[in-house]
């Protein structure tokens, strides 16, 4: 009987601690889950965030890689534009080969325009809109009272952008208050008053 008793004893309390050691197991394993989870969704997030950041990456690539050298070729839209300004029209009518080699000037000019337009460049030509520092450079005020103070009253050099960039600002002029007249001193010649001494 004593023997039995000794049996039992021993396998009655295995089953407490297997148990007691079961929850925790379950615990254990159960945060050990979130932690895996909360990995895989932080993974997820991360590449996700990647892959978009590399598709706006490669959009900006597309869009801007020309930049540099549409940058250098608006010096030539510059020039082909100076020269058409520099034809007065009374000579071009009266000699007909000027007018012919103007003609294909416009045309060269207008086909560079085209070809800028078609990689997203585009020229923008400010004239008695709001002055904009960000994309208008200002060369210097003129008085005048038919604009408003800050409206562009005159562009020296077209400005460029690519997309929603600047390419190169356009030189303006902007339009400034006419400055009021001083009123003259009624007595220039007299001395001024002394101040009192304190």
């Amino acid at each position: 009987m004593a023997d039995e008793t000794a049996m039992e004893t021993p396998t009655g309390d295995a089953p407490a601690e297997g148990a007691a050691s079961e929850p925790d197991r379950v615990v254990q394993l159960a945060r050990e889950n979130g932690e895996l989870k909360d990995r895989v969704l932080r993974t997820l997030a991360e590449m996700e965030n990647l892959r978009r950041r590399t598709e706006r990456e490669i959009a900006d690539a597309r869009q801007y890689a020309v930049a540099n050298f549409a940058r250098d070729t608006l010096t030539v839209a510059d020039n082909l534009r100076r020269a058409i300004a520099a034809v007065p029209a009374e000579a071009r009518a009266a000699d007909p080969a000027l007018a012919n080699l103007l003609d294909g000037v416009e045309a060269t000019e207008r086909g560079l325009e085209h070809t800028l337009a078609k990689f997203g460049i585009r020229r923008i030509e400010p004239k008695g809109e709001k002055f904009d520092p960000a994309f208008h450079q200002a060369v210097f005020e003129v008085e005048s009272a038919d604009l408003t103070p800050g409206t562009v009253a005159e562009v020296v050099q077209a400005g460029y952008v690519i997309g929603e960039r600047v390419l190169r600002p356009a030189m303006v002029v902007v339009a400034k208050a006419k400055a009021s007249p001083q009123p003259a001193a009624a007595n220039d010649d007299a001395p001024a008053a002394a101040e009192p001494a304190t």
